[in-house]
């Protein structure tokens, strides 16, 4: 009486598989929410927008871009995480996503059980910078300038734990040397202090800076990418310039809640992948710095455990404190 037939459990499947094929044929059938856990105005809500108008375009449904500020990202990845898994409520968001398990003591969510990651949008480029008036006009120069100054050079960074001061802690740990962290309050604050020479370095992004570089007052001493920016194409790479095989890109992704159906997760994955595609959408990426990328969810997945891992190491070698 227990055992199911050869044929009904054949019927099942089939039924099973249309019900699947079905909900994402539907999909979706109401407006969709992309989260974006920073203020408007920046760089990722920035991409959200551009990419939500061709998501609504070839999804028939209005995207809504929605700003959930505060703690770095956790507060709207949390809102995400504890959303319906139903498709309609999207994260996006940057390698913070990787390095917040590493940096905070406490999470109001299990960053790997409670997300899944659908598509790596972008690949973000991001500049080492002196002062002009520090003497050192490339990665080489710093290195050498680091070793016969010790301790006295600096650094300024807009966070504790944020992937711009991680990547200045990787390059430290890489050519071996010691600079000194200088913290502010955003690049509101870090750049003049850049410009004024209250610090001698920094790590920054790309598309924000290029004015301050082109106009002089900042000198690039390295994108901190595998190759080349097109945004600066005569600016050399940190590997190719003075640390072989160094490169520290960030990225910007699609998260969904746990238990989203799979069939909804790769409807999300195709139109977003088609969105990118699009070449006006591929000029106005690489213009803000970005690298297309729309890997599917199997190459995301595989790539943010590997950062998560990356990060967690990089914050216990450099003793980095964890944060409230």
């Amino acid at each position: 009486m227990g055992r199911r037939s050869p044929a009904l459990s054949v019927m099942l499947a089939v039924l099973t598989f249309a019900a699947a094929d079905a909900r994402a044929q539907t999909y979706p059938t109401k407006p969709v929410r992309i989260i974006v856990p920073f203020p408007a105005g920046g760089a990722v809500d920035a991409l959200a927008r551009i990419l939500s108008a061709k998501l609504q375009e070839s999804m028939g449904q209005p995207v809504i871009v929605e700003n959930r500020a505060g703690a770095g990202g956790v507060n709207g990845s949390d809102m995400v995480a504890k959303s319906p898994p139903d498709g309609y409520t999207i994260l996006q968001n940057t390698n913070g996503q990787a390095i917040s398990p590493a940096i905070y003591r406490t999470l109001p969510f299990d960053t790997v059980k409670d997300f899944i990651p659908v598509t790596q949008l972008v690949a973000t480029s991001t500049v080492l910078v002196a002062n002009p008036n520090l003497p050192a006009k490339s990665v080489k120069d710093l290195i050498a300038l680091a070793k016969a100054r010790p301790g006295k050079l600096n650094y300024g960074m807009t966070g504790v734990g944020n992937s711009l001061h991680l990547t200045m802690e990787m390059l430290k740990r890489a050519a071996g040397i010691d600079i000194q962290a200088i913290p502010y309050r955003g690049d509101s604050q870090l750049n003049p202090a850049l410009i004024a020479g209250e610090v001698d370095v920094a790590i920054v992004p790309i598309g924000t800076i290029v004015p301050l570089i082109e106009g002089g007052q900042l000198r690039a001493l390295a994108v901190n990418s595998a190759k080349r920016s097109p945004v600066l194409p005569d600016v050399p790479t940190v590997s190719e310039d003075a640390v072989p095989g160094f490169e520290a890109a960030g990225w910007q992704g699609f998260f969904v809640p746990a238990h989203t159906p799979h069939e909804i997760v790769l409807r999300i994955y195709r139109e977003t992948a088609k969105a990118i595609a699009a070449p006006d959408t591929q000029v106005r990426l690489k213009a803000m710095g970005n690298d297309p990328v729309a890997s599917t969810p199997e190459e995301f997945d595989a790539k943010f455990r590997a950062d998560m891992a990356k990060f967690e190491e990089i914050v216990r070698e450099a003793q980095i404190p964890k944060q409230n």
